[in-house]
């Protein structure tokens, strides 16, 4: 029985000092792990302070102080390599680490950093959508900037991007809306800039396919959001062509008024000299032939017109 109990006492005593040892390994491991968080090498960091916990978990009580402050600083680890992730447009590889962080940070009783990881899933998803956006991906980049707005329903840049994608994936309603949140958060100038060139190009599209009345309409929301000449242009053709004589003078004139140097602006003006001839507002007519009688292609016709009306 004495045998017995020495042998339990010096296997005790083994055990003891292979704990020891391991405890100084794992101690070692966590200061160079610590060095590494130090130097900005995250990765090495964050493997080695891994590493030192598995022992400490390990050596039971024995460890119990050192699994503590490794299970305090994975987390922060893990957000310090998400964000250095996100900076090497590594978006995926920094989502996977920031729902770590935030799971064991959680877990650990540790609700700022749990919530610190979560403010950075906005960044990694604002990066995702735009690589996908400059590759033309607009679904999958839709898809992206949707999920940055889920977790930062206020972020403008977002919105803008967002309505960006969808429109390159031809959902215009969603579109439109995305665009409109963006103005009301902060993008008001990018998203009606935004909001206009899509306007102009529909309206456009509806001018050659002879959709004439939406394309006044698209032409005259568009010019709400930004005041580009041609916008006028393309509501005075149309209604033009519609036979709404008093619109198209309308809309024209605020065209040459915008853009008075224009390359066109002699072939309009003659156009709502005509205009104006054929209500019988001779001297509007007779003001706007003269400002077309300069022009090289539409010049002799002006002075032929200005002369018939003497």
């Amino acid at each position: 029985m004495k045998r017995v109990l020495a042998s339990i006492a010096l296997l005790y005593a083994a055990f003891a000092v292979t704990f020891a040892q391991n405890m100084a390994e794992a101690t070692e491991i966590a200061q160079s792990a610590n060095e590494s968080l130090t130097a900005g090498d995250y990765q090495s960091a964050l493997d080695g302070f891994r590493k030192a916990l598995a022992i400490a978990d390990a050596a039971g009580e024995n460890g119990t102080a050192l699994a503590s402050v490794c299970k305090g600083v994975i987390p922060k680890t893990l957000i310090a390599l998400a964000k250095q992730k996100i900076m090497n447009n590594l978006p995926d590889g920094a989502l996977a680490d920031i729902s770590e962080a935030a799971r064991l940070a959680a877990a650990n009783g540790d609700s700022q950093t749990a919530e610190n990881a979560k403010a950075l899933i906005p960044q990694a998803y604002m990066k995702k959508g735009m690589a996908l956006l400059n590759n033309k991906s607009f679904d999958a980049a839709a898809e992206a900037y949707g999920k940055a707005l889920e977790a930062d329903p206020d972020n403008g840049l977002a919105a803008l991007r967002y309505g960006m994608a969808l429109e390159g994936a031809d959902r215009t309603e969603a579109a439109i809306k995305a665009y409109s949140l963006a103005a009301e958060n902060g993008q008001e100038k990018n998203a009606h800039a935004q909001l206009g060139k899509f306007y102009i190009k529909r309206a456009l599209e509806n001018l050659k396919s002879k959709n004439l009345a939406q394309a006044v309409e698209d032409a005259t929301v568009s010019y709400s959001y930004v005041a580009n000449p041609q916008a006028l242009q393309i509501a005075g053709q149309a209604s033009h062509l519609l036979g709404k004589s008093a619109d198209a003078i309308n809309f024209f004139e605020k065209y040459l008024e915008a853009a008075p140097a224009a390359a066109n602006a002699g072939q309009i003006a003659y156009t709502v000299g005509a205009l104006y001839q054929q209500s019988g507002s001779l001297e509007k007519a007779r003001e706007y032939f003269s400002k077309a009688v300069s022009d090289a292609k539409y010049g002799a016709d002006a002075k032929k017109a200005l002369d018939a009306l003497k």
